[in-house]
């Protein structure tokens, strides 16, 4: 009878084993699994990506633009490789959604000038975009960039003998932190090592409200315009950002040479130049 039992339970213990055998052949472990199937390498790709944290609406600068290495499968398709090219194509562009550091610059969250509605994306409601032209050094030899927010300056020169001479030339500054929104058609190239010189701007794209839209028009048919840029920590938002009205700056302000204290001539006046020989002219009040 106990052989019997015996028996019984050596051949129970041997079904149990076997069982357990099979069921671990049958489910193999993690370990196993992971060393039986072989690794494939993820490829990366450096692409165009943002530098700092960009609201909608923002125009890009060179220092904005940086790259990154992105796994391949997390990219969308229509990104951007990082190159020197890629990069100085964004230069100037609209943002058209707010980012973060590190994402990576499709092109379909930019908005470049020559594309359609540039303009009226780029200009804030209420305001207007108004075009000045210039030339290498009423632009600040071409180092101005869209995004970029600039004092305005008026420089007239007036011919009237009843003033005095100190009081002929004068400057003034007409608009406070007016935001450049393009350059020419195009933007201006960035500076990046490898670039083409980038040629002289010949206009400047301001967005101003309709009242200094009209103080432009008219300041561009009195006399020269010229134009400051404002440090970056002077921007809007900053108490300091739009001084008062400053007072016009004439010639005797600036230089000893140019007297303004000299008593006009009278409007009835006529003044007569004699040349003698190669001296010089004398001039003769009537």
């Amino acid at each position: 009878m106990i052989l019997r039992f015996l028996l019984f339970a050596l051949m129970g213990i041997g079904i149990i084993g076997f069982t357990g055998v099979a069921w671990m052949a049958s489910h193999p472990s993690n370990e196993a699994v992971a060393a039986a199937v072989p690794l494939v390498a993820t490829t990366k790709i450096k692409v165009v990506t943002i530098n700092r944290a960009v609201r909608a609406g923002v125009l890009l600068k060179s220092e904005d633009i940086g790259g990154r290495e992105i796994a391949s499968d997390l990219l969308s398709p229509g990104y951007s490789e990082d190159t020197p090219e890629a990069r100085r194509a964004l230069i100037g562009a609209m943002v058209r959604r707010p980012m973060m550091p590190g994402d990576a610059l499709m092109p379909t969250d930019v908005a470049r000038p020559r594309d359609s509605g540039f303009l009226a994306a780029v200009v804030a409601p209420g305001m207007r975009a108004v075009t000045v032209g210039v030339d290498a050094i009423t632009g600040t030899a071409g180092l101005i960039w869209p995004g970029d927010h600039v004092d305005v300056l008026l420089l007239q020169a007036n011919d009237d003998r009843t003033k005095p001479i100190g009081r002929r030339i004068v400057s003034e500054t007409i608009l406070y932190s007016a935001r450049v929104v393009a350059i020419d058609q195009q933007l201006a190239q960035g500076a990046e090592p490898g670039a083409k010189e980038a040629p002289a701007a010949r206009t400047i794209t301001l967005e101003v409200d309709p009242r200094q839209a009209e103080r432009l028009a008219v300041a561009a048919r009195l006399g020269r315009l010229s134009f400051t840029v404002l440090a970056s920590d002077s921007l809007p938002g900053d108490a300091t950002a739009v001084p008062q009205p400053s007072k016009p700056v004439y010639a005797g302000d600036v230089s000893s040479a140019f007297p303004d204290e000299a008593k006009p001539l009278p409007l009835s006046s006529t003044v007569i130049r004699v040349f003698s020989g190669t001296n010089k002219p004398e001039e003769y009040q009537f």
